[in-house]
């Protein structure tokens, strides 16, 4: 009867403990997020050093203390291993990141098709980002996929190309030679969605070019070789 007593008091207080800790934790995110309007703060945990506290908004890492009273950024560095903490949190962040692609406007995609088409690849590109060029010359070698290439021109000079590109006869054509042969597209002035796939990549958080979305939703930023592509491709199906 004695160790009956003692484990229930024992769960009682271990409930004490985690109902006391989830209620400052739900007034620490609510006092973070006074300094974040308009901003999602997409994850709060207790680090193991410091007493710090990682914030997670806008995707990116911040710390705190556990009155939110200041905030630290940059990076916390295992003096023994050398290694960046906030690095190897970061890319936790990235391999777990996923965009529903039925969220995404495919319809104003340019569309290819190569082989049997049964893969699936998003890809936000910018004509101007030379990064985007040399996937190009990767995705060029891979077969067996439908790609949905969302103009995002974001650099410099970019969307006057990218309308260039759209407004031509054959949309995939024009990309192709721009891209990969630097032909410069011979389309005029014409209605484009180009602003309506600005403001999905940006409600998306793409901040750079190239970026790959693939059918599992999950998101890679940059440029990656072929290898690596249809390995991510063939995961995806799988799921």
């Amino acid at each position: 009867m004695i160790m009956r007593f003692h484990h229930f008091f024992m769960f009682l207080l271990l409930g004490f403990f985690f109902n006391h800790a989830l209620a400052d934790e739900a007034r620490l995110k609510k006092a973070i997020q006074t300094h974040f309007p308009g901003s999602e703060i997409e994850s709060l945990r207790k680090t193991p050093y410091m007493g710090l506290y990682e914030i997670v908004v806008g995707g990116e890492i911040l710390y705190t203390d556990e009155k939110a009273e200041y905030f630290f950024l940059g990076h916390i560095v295992d003096t023994k291993t050398r290694v960046s903490l906030t690095s190897e949190r970061m890319q936790q962040l990235r391999d777990a990141r996923r965009i529903a692609i039925d969220t995404l406007p495919l319809e104003l995609g340019i569309k290819a098709v190569k082989g049997n088409g049964k893969r699936t690849l998003i890809v936000y590109s910018d004509p101007h980002c030379p990064y985007c060029k040399k996937l190009e010359e990767e995705l060029d070698k891979i077969t067996d996929v439908t790609i949905h290439t969302l103009l995002y021109p974001i650099l410099k000079n970019s969307m006057s190309t990218a309308t260039a590109i759209w407004c031509s006869a054959d949309r995939q054509k024009a990309w192709n030679d721009f891209m990969l042969r630097g032909i410069a597209p011979s389309g005029k002035d014409c209605e484009t969605p180009l602003d309506t796939l600005l403001q999905s990549g940006q409600e998306n958080r793409v901040t750079g070019t190239p970026t790959l979305i693939f059918a599992d939703g999950s998101v890679v930023s940059g440029m990656i070789p072929t290898e690596e592509i249809e390995k991510r491709l063939n995961n995806a199906e799988k799921k």
